[in-house]
């Protein structure tokens, strides 16, 4: 059965529209791990539009599930990453004027940073996922970085509708089977909400599904609590 990890990047969007001290994404992670959430993420992009430096350190300390923070293979994001020691790192491309993370890591034209990127990482003891497209050569090119997780990009799926979309989770599903076989933790994510997740978390050996936007979006309606456990209960 695969497990939810909130998202709470948005709750961060809200307060920096007015540069606030409220909406808090660390109260927000409280809430979401009382409702059930199996693990909090966030992204400290490099741009720090929406979460900051001050939010993932206190993250570290008061999260009781586990930490997966998302950063771009960058020298400052890995010295972040080895002074915090969060759980997990989900290495994803970023793009400064991008509105959210467009695709999955080239990790075939990027091999050699990454793995280095990754050996830094786990060496201290930092696991490390590569956000990745569902397709078979950046799998087998993730694993050859030692990393020990992907995270499959869901995007064309919950973009697509119809037989498009059926096309797009036979991908999925064929990129979940090839990423089991070589011996990598499974993650997925990006676009699933509340009227598409199902089928994906029906998949088998997916760990993990991140999601955050859909249920920031409802949060904003019927409170956080209420939110995870309606996704938690689409997720099982």
């Amino acid at each position: 059965m695969a497990t939810l990890g909130v998202n709470i990047d948005h709750i961060a969007t809200v307060r920096e529209a007015r540069k606030a001290a409220s909406p808090d994404p660390v109260e927000a992670a409280v809430l979401a791990e009382l409702a059930g959430a199996n693990g909090i993420t966030c992204h400290l992009r490099e741009d720090r539009r929406h979460i900051q430096d001050r939010d993932v350190r206190i993250l570290k300390k008061t999260v009781k599930s586990h930490l997966n923070l998302e950063m771009a293979c960058t020298t400052e994001m890995i010295q972040f990453a080895v002074d915090l020691l969060p759980f997990m790192t989900t290495l994803v491309p970023e793009r400064r004027a991008e509105l959210t993370t467009e695709g999955g890591l080239d990790v075939v034209a990027a091999e050699r940073e990454l793995s280095g990127a990754v050996e830094t990482l786990q060496r201290n003891n930092v696991r490390v996922s590569l956000f990745i497209d569902p397709d078979l050569k950046q799998i087998k090119a993730a694993k050859r970085t030692g990393a020990s997780a992907v995270e499959i990009h869901t995007g064309q799926y919950a973009n697509a509708s119809g037989d498009r979309r059926k096309e797009e989770l036979y991908r999925l599903t064929d990129a979940v089977i090839a990423a089991n076989k070589l011996g990598l933790l499974v993650n997925a994510g990006h676009g699933l909400d509340y009227n598409n997740v199902e089928a994906v978390a029906a998949l088998e050996h997916i760990e993990e599904l991140n999601i955050g936007f859909s249920i920031v979006a409802r949060a904003c309606l019927v409170g956080m609590e209420r939110a995870v456990r309606d996704m938690l209960a689409l997720v099982r």
